[in-house]
């Protein structure tokens, strides 16, 4: 690449000095990325919202505070039922845009809830957007990205994420700030009419509709994933979109590429029995393990359930969000690092980098609790695990999983492992007030740890490498 907006670059030894429009490219790239910044945001402000929310509603018991926290995840596993069922048929496109019509609607409707179902009723809501943003918009910047940029713009919107995760836990911590600390023998009447239990926790879920209404907004005026175009037919939409990429003499390699990976009886059609096929079920049953190990390492805990980790090392409350707030910026920074170094190291080896260190920061923070130390080492112990995770497992997971599945089931297949996942996320979720409770922190942190181990001789034995590959050759390798 010569510089941000234009360059040479060599494609697959059949292009020479192909000329790209990286301004448009990373224009795309970013607007769709925005959908993974919904998704951050929505994702975490529930953290910072609970300790005000809880007492509103009255939540008392382990089953009531996973819920509050874990049910938009149910939201997410049938965004990704719906992703299945129509991101073939209908596009990346037009799912994306449904999608931040309902960040809108939902933020704007958890923001009013008054009674803790109608609360729970919107998280669901917005917890199918969340899925949609997630499970599309790699995929539509993968089906978009030439192959030598593909890992840096895939892990583009894993920055937009992380940047919306910061976003949140600023927003959430600025506004706890309104709310004057007050005495601790103050009434329980006196703690229930404080500002940020009232109000607070309701800006914290309605701000979101500002950037899910941009979001909304310039997705209509994005093209669709040429490689959807081509798999339905329109080739002529896709040559001119991929010419306004690269050029004539790209756009014809490009498409030549894609339509060597679908068969004519394919175009226009979704057959999901093909998922069934050995070889193809062998490629999907990786993008589910995957899926899955990304969730039930145990970040996820991290993220939710940051304030009672912090409250347990002895933090009080403006401490724990000011901490929180810290572990977003950790998180932002360590992608950053990853867009420049995924081309170059590779997708398996940081997988197994981030596999293998989690799994020693767990024994150690584990080793920490049954010792009764707290304070700054819990603290410390945490970031690292989060930049861990934030420059590995967070970013990386997507990349791999928007370049394994052939041109042909690509969304069914993608969505597939997006069930899983959310499945996975919102079992681990809901389950730990609970394993708190029956474990305590030494013996969850080891459960963890001992997750991330197998995690990582599996991907040692399993895993492919796929940098530098285009998506119809990494088809080819997978499949052969």
């Amino acid at each position: 690449m010569q510089n941000a907006v234009s360059g040479s670059y060599q494609v697959s030894n059949n292009t020479k000095d192909v000329h790209f429009n990286y301004k448009y490219i990373w224009l795309i790239s970013m607007v769709a990325a925005m959908g993974g910044f919904l998704f951050g945001y929505d994702w975490v402000v529930v953290g910072g919202a609970k300790p005000f929310y809880e007492p509103y509603f009255g939540l008392t018991t382990s089953a009531q505070q996973g819920w509050g926290t874990s049910s938009a995840l149910i939201g997410c596993i049938l965004g990704a039922f719906l992703c299945f069922w129509k991101s073939d048929a209908w596009g990346r496109k037009r799912l994306l845009i449904l999608s931040g019509f309902l960040f809108i609607v939902s933020s704007v409707g958890t923001g009013l809830a008054n009674t803790f179902f109608i609360y729970n009723a919107w998280r669901i809501l917005g917890g199918v957007a969340i899925a949609m943003a997630l499970n599309l918009a790699p995929m539509y910047i993968s089906e978009m990205a030439p192959s030598h940029l593909r890992g840096k713009l895939v892990s583009l919107n894993q920055l937009l994420i992380m940047i919306g995760v910061l976003a949140a836990q600023l927003t959430n911590w600025q506004i706890s700030l309104l709310d004057p600390q007050i005495s601790i023998n103050a009434s329980a009447e006196m703690v229930s009419q404080r500002w940020n239990i009232q109000y607070g926790w309701r800006w914290m879920f309605g701000v979101t509709a500002i950037p899910a209404f941009l979001f909304f907004v310039m997705m209509i005026f994005l093209p669709e994933s040429v490689r959807w175009l081509v798999k339905n037919g329109q080739l002529n939409k896709a040559k001119d979109i991929l010419i306004k990429m690269g050029g004539t003499a790209y756009a014809q390699i490009e498409l030549n590429a894609i339509q060597d990976t679908i068969s004519q009886e394919e175009v226009a059609q979704v057959n999901y029995r093909d998922l069934f096929e050995p070889k193809l079920f062998k490629i999907l049953m990786l993008g589910i393990f995957v899926a899955l190990l990304q969730q039930w390492c145990g970040m996820n805990v991290v993220f939710y359930y940051a304030a009672d980790i912090f409250q347990a090392a002895g933090y009080n409350m403006q401490e724990m969000m000011l901490n929180i707030v810290v572990i977003g910026s950790v998180m932002v920074v360590s992608v950053i690092v990853t867009m420049l170094v995924v081309e170059k190291t590779g997708r398996k080896k940081l997988m197994l980098l981030g596999t293998a260190s989690m799994a020693v920061v767990y024994g150690l923070t584990g080793y920490f609790f049954l010792k009764g130390i707290t304070g700054l080492p819990i603290v410390l112990l945490t970031l690292s695990n989060v930049a861990i995770y934030s420059l590995t497992l967070a970013p990386v997971v997507w990349v791999i999983l928007s370049e394994i599945f052939p041109n042909r089931i690509r969304g069914a297949a993608m969505s597939v492992a997006a069930i899983a996942l959310w499945i996975g996320n919102f079992s681990l979720t809901f389950s730990f007030p609970a394993i708190k409770e029956n474990l305590g922190w030494t013996n969850n942190f080891w459960l963890y740890g001992v997750i991330c181990a197998i995690g990582f001789v599996i991907l040692y034995f399993k895993l492919p490498e796929t940098k530098g590959k285009t998506l119809e050759q990494i088809e080819s390798a997978l499949t052969d």
